[in-house]
């Protein structure tokens, strides 16, 4: 009895042990984004959009002109192959890191939903459904719509060049699909074809979510630029190359391979370099094909838990 009583107070220290360590990692994500946002003037706070409180950090000097808006990636969405994470904020918020190495007078970063913070109303726990199947969800496109319309008005904003890192980059152009002030977008390492991604990894599909691809008419004449990582096995280049395909003719696309950066490595010090790359529509009319070779996917069995 005694044996068995011992037991169950370790596992009870166990677990209070491990809600304190998962506590103190948040805060710890939260200081980063906060300690990277200061030297740059960039100010946080939030904007309710439901059911979503979205958190913004930034920096807005000039009225009546662009905003830069740079989009989060998917963040700390699973610990493993087949668990997910309890709260998707960022280790490395890369997008984050990006917007302070922009010297623009307006700019702007957008978490993901239940990045920093929850739902608006603070009783109702964040569905990680949003982090994972629905992450590019009708209604996350709609939050981030909103969002744009919010800043638009609170600063008098003409339009907005959109960076989207990762996962950001599918809201990225979906909300350029969707909207008639996007003046151009860029991606980096950006996730533009889930379902080619999901195939390339073996994993379950993101069934509940929208896919760029979905809006090619539109975004084919939308200037942009890409740039994707070398050595990225996470969003590799056959990732852009199928998005480009289903892109068909157009004048408006440019990308960059950087061969020596990672998915999350090798962007940053180099972003103000690749920030002067302009997106236009310029040159012949024609279809864009990736100039180098794709790697072969990698395996990973991953399958969605059930009922999310």
């Amino acid at each position: 009895m005694k044996r068995h009583i011992k037991s169950g107070l370790l596992t009870i220290g166990a677990i209070v042990f491990l809600t304190a360590c998962g506590t103190s990692s948040i805060i710890m994500r939260h200081e980063i984004a906060d300690r990277l946002s200061a030297p740059v003037w960039m100010t946080k706070r939030q904007i309710p959009v439901e059911p979503f409180s979205l958190t913004v950090y930034e920096r807005m000097h000039e009225r009546f002109a662009p905003a830069n808006v740079y989009i989060e990636g998917d963040g700390l969405a699973w610990v493993s192959k087949k668990q997910i994470s309890l709260n998707p904020t960022p280790k490395n918020p890369v997008a984050l890191h990006l917007a302070t190495k922009d010297k623009a007078n307006n700019v702007v970063y957008l978490a993901r939903p239940c990045q920093y913070s929850g739902l608006i109303n603070k009783d109702t726990p964040c569905d990680s459904a949003y982090w994972t199947n629905k992450r590019f969800a009708p209604e996350v496109l709609k939050a981030y719509d909103a969002a744009l319309n919010e800043i638009k008005h609170r600063y008098n904003i003409e339009g907005f060049h959109i960076t989207g890192f990762s996962g950001g980059a599918a809201i990225a152009a979906i909300l350029a699909a969707k909207r008639d002030d996007i003046l151009s977008i860029r991606t980096v390492a950006g996730n533009l074809d889930h379902r080619a991604h999901s195939n390339y990894h073996n994993v379950s599909y993101l069934d509940g979510s929208l896919n760029p691809p979905e809006f090619s008419q539109k975004l084919a004449n939308m200037p942009q630029y890409h740039f994707i990582g070398g050595q990225d096995k996470i969003v590799p280049p056959a990732i852009l190359h199928s998005y480009l395909q289903k892109l068909g003719e157009t004048n408006c696309v440019k990308y960059q391979l950087i061969q020596e950066a990672e998915h999350t490595e090798g962007w940053v010090e180099k972003w103000p370099e690749l920030l002067s790359k302009t997106p236009t529509c310029q040159g012949a009319v024609k279809s864009v094909n990736l100039d180098f070779n794709i790697p072969e996917p990698i395996y990973v069995t991953r399958e969605m838990p059930k009922g999310k």
